[in-house]
């Protein structure tokens, strides 16, 4: 499979697209005024320890106090890494021993209420963004993350990542870690990262070195600051792209800034100067991302619609609990049996739909409405094709069996809010719904307004404001509304057109003086 990493970076933004087989499957964006969090190492103060949901909140100078769940407080049982998909997008902070509650089933969790107490302090590390209403997620099991290796102070073992399959690699890999780690007691656990299968023993102990010395140095600091405070910064986003993503596997790395070049290019130097050859610098007067045609696929990712090759589509809608993605055969008849045009229509949606939720950074419940197949043999064909594209997400993702109703329900990780949730903004109009009024029933609506205000008899003259739309319609359709309304109330109306106004709003506006009385009229 060919590979292409693009980072395009300004002073305001740094943007990093992943490719596969020139398809865009990941982006990652970064930005000052919403700086990611996920990696970052805190000393924070526990505010509230709450035994009935086995949790505590810590205070981590954040704006909203951080999430930290009993599972996230002791070593998972795990001897190996599960794979590198701790890397999320970006993979601040490595794989994050103490992600908590995926694997906690298999574990016996403390009491929370013997672990913490109010007001003491603690080493936590963010392992969850701020999400909606909810603050960040924290754990206890700090770790490191190097090129080759991961560091975890509170660990005790030595792993190798799973994506290493072949035996007598992975033995070798573990009795080089174990010989060259501190063997003073604490020295804490380590973990083998994919891209180490050709590790050296003069990397592996510089890198050991350097982890061990950085947490050396977090120690001092949290011995010298006062709670809540960062210890220590995860990497930039373009660092963390080359040091989780960027090996052999990746033919090319783009560069569009100079400024990142140089920095890539010398971070490089000191991890895998092997690479360097690989790393280029875009110079061409159109954009990278124009050049590869991504701006255009970006402004899609917000469509609930997304074509598939032979015609049929996709609807993804977020909701509060979870989302979900319907599939549809659209235009796309097929030339032989339903079976078999439905079975082609899944398949495409399957593999579009894993690409989909890499692609939007969708996580949490996802429910897939693939259409209905009667034969249980299709339904598995689909479900193993959704399966194997979701195994090359770097996010922890589990696909259960199709369910009674014909739906496939998934979990995907989610670390941070998807590209939905940070880019966009809510409605101010229709508040998140996507709908607005009908101008009929706004016409109703201001006609309930008017009559009560006509009742009172505290006004004599009421200039009313519509949005352009509305008050086409009233010339349109109601021709005779305001006079027939003038003679029921007793008032003196006129409407005006403002195309400041939104599409379901209308403001009454009492005359001379011009004092608006939308609010003490307003019905439903």
């Amino acid at each position: 499979m060919k590979r292409e990493i693009l980072i395009s970076g300004t002073a305001r933004e740094t943007r990093v697209a992943i490719l596969e087989d020139d398809r865009l499957v990941e982006l990652l964006v970064d930005r000052p005024d919403a700086r990611r969090m996920v990696g970052d190492i805190y000393l924070g103060t526990v505010e509230a320890v709450l035994p009935g949901i086995q949790a505590a909140f810590v205070n981590i100078g954040a704006e909203k106090s951080a999430f930290l769940h009993a599972s996230d407080l002791i070593e998972a049982e795990d001897e190996d890494e599960p794979s590198d998909h701790d890397d999320d997008n970006g993979s601040e902070g490595g794989t994050g021993a103490g992600n908590g509650g995926t694997r906690s089933g298999r574990r016996r969790l403390p009491n929370v209420a013997d672990e913490l107490k109010r007001g003491e302090t603690r080493i936590v590390q963010v392992i969850k963004e701020p999400i909606g209403t909810k603050g960040p997620r924290v754990t206890a099991q700090i770790s490191l993350a190097g090129r080759f290796l991961v560091y975890m102070p509170f660990a005790s073992k030595v792993g190798v990542s799973r994506k290493i399959e072949n035996r007598e690699q992975r033995a070798k890999l573990r009795e080089m870690v174990s010989k060259l780690v501190p063997k003073e007691a604490g020295a804490g656990g380590w973990i083998i990262r994919t891209v180490a299968e050709d590790l050296t023993e003069q990397s592996c102990k510089r890198e050991i070195d350097h982890l061990y010395g950085l947490w050396k140095k977090i120690k001092r600091k949290s011995g010298s600051v006062r709670a809540p405070a960062l210890l220590q910064r995860e990497t930039s986003l373009a660092r963390g792209i080359i040091r989780d993503l960027f090996s052999d596997k990746v033919d090319s790395l783009l560069v569009e800034s100079k400024a990142l070049h140089t920095e890539v290019v010398q971070y490089l130097k000191q991890i895998d100067p092997d690479l360097l050859d690989r790393v280029k610098l875009y110079q061409a007067e159109t954009p990278l991302f124009d050049e590869y045609d991504i701006e255009a696929e970006i402004r899609s990712l917000f469509k609930p619609r997304v074509e598939l090759p032979t015609g049929g589509y996709l609807i993804i809608q977020p909701t509060e609990a979870l989302v979900s993605i319907d599939v549809n055969t659209g235009r796309y008849t097929g030339k032989k049996d339903p079976e078999s045009t439905i079975l082609k229509t899944n398949i495409e949606a399957a593999r579009e739909v894993a690409r989909q939720l890499r692609l939007r950074d969708i996580g949490g419940i996802i429910v897939v409405d693939f259409i209905d197949m009667e034969s249980r043999g299709n339904r598995d064909k689909v479900l193993q094709e959704l399966r194997t594209h979701l195994g090359r997400d770097r996010a922890r993702t589990k696909a259960f069996a199709v369910s009674e109703l014909g739906l496939i329900e998934m979990t995907r990780q989610r670390v941070r809010p998807s590209l939905w949730h940070s880019m966009t903004a809510e409605c101010p109009t229709c508040h998140g719904t996507g709908r607005v009024f009908r101008p009929e029933v706004v016409v109703r609506r201001m006609e309930r307004s008017l009559k009560r205000a006509g009742a009172e008899h505290k006004e004599r003259q009421l200039a009313v404001r519509l949005h352009p739309d509305v008050a086409l319609y009233l010339v349109e359709q109601e021709p005779n509304f305001l006079r027939q309304l003038e003679k029921q109330t007793g008032l003196v109306l006129e409407v005006r057109d403002d195309p400041m106004m939104r599409l379901d709003e209308f403001r009454m506006m009492a005359k001379p003086a011009g004092r608006d009385v939308t609010e003490q009229y307003a019905v439903a």
